[in-house]
């Protein structure tokens, strides 16, 4: 009996597939990968344009699922569920183009937290943020629209990105506690809806 044993050269594919993965995006250039050993890993040559990459995600994402507009300073974090990109654009009209998409979305619709501080964050030491606070709130609901401490968002994305996919869309805006977080919750199912059936659960 002859044993043969058999080779396989390494192929150059566009695709790589490892584990796990957390992916980030440069909006002019393409789809940049951070690698690391046993993840789950795209890589393309294709430019894709921060609005492009909105579009195929959306129909994608629903209850529990977060979409984030962030600041240039805010972190790349760790959860395998982040996907962060780079839009190189202005935060208020990258802010504007997702509120308007989530509002034509008939299955999503989003639950918005800001951080805290951006009420206490002077011009002395943030030249600009009064009239990015004006911009920022005249973009945004007038009602229903959460404050929560920044720490307290990040710990929050940080657990949901171990289990639901993140979006993050990073803008060119150099303020602090500027970002716009975003949880998705069902659009056609209200909170009410949810709370009369738990009731008639027992629950």
């Amino acid at each position: 009996m002859v044993t043969a044993a058999l080779f396989v050269a390494s192929l150059a594919v566009p695709a790589i597939l490892q584990d796990t993965a957390i992916q980030t995006h440069k909006a002019d250039t393409g789809v940049q990968i951070e690698r690391r050993p046993l993840t789950k890993v795209m890589r393309t040559s294709k430019p894709s344009s921060w609005q492009q990459i909105l579009k195929q995600r959306l129909p994608l994402l629903g209850h529990r699922n977060w979409v984030c507009v962030v600041d240039s300073a805010y972190p790349w974090q760790n959860s395998p569920g982040i996907e962060l990109v780079d839009t190189g654009s202005d935060h208020v009209t990258v802010l504007k183009a997702v509120l308007a998409a989530l509002g034509k979305a008939p299955h999503v619709r989003p639950e918005i937290f800001l951080d805290k501080e951006i009420d206490f964050v002077p011009d002395a030491d943030a030249k600009g943020i009064s009239a990015l606070r004006k911009r920022l709130f005249a973009a945004l609901p007038k009602s229903g629209v959460e404050k929560k401490l920044h720490e307290e968002i990040i710990a929050d994305l940080d657990k949901a990105g171990g289990t639901f996919k993140v979006l993050m869309l990073k803008t060119t805006l150099t303020l602090p506690y500027t970002s716009v977080f975003m949880r998705l919750n069902c659009g056609y199912w209200s909170d009410g809806a949810e709370k009369r059936m738990r009731g008639k659960m027992g629950g």
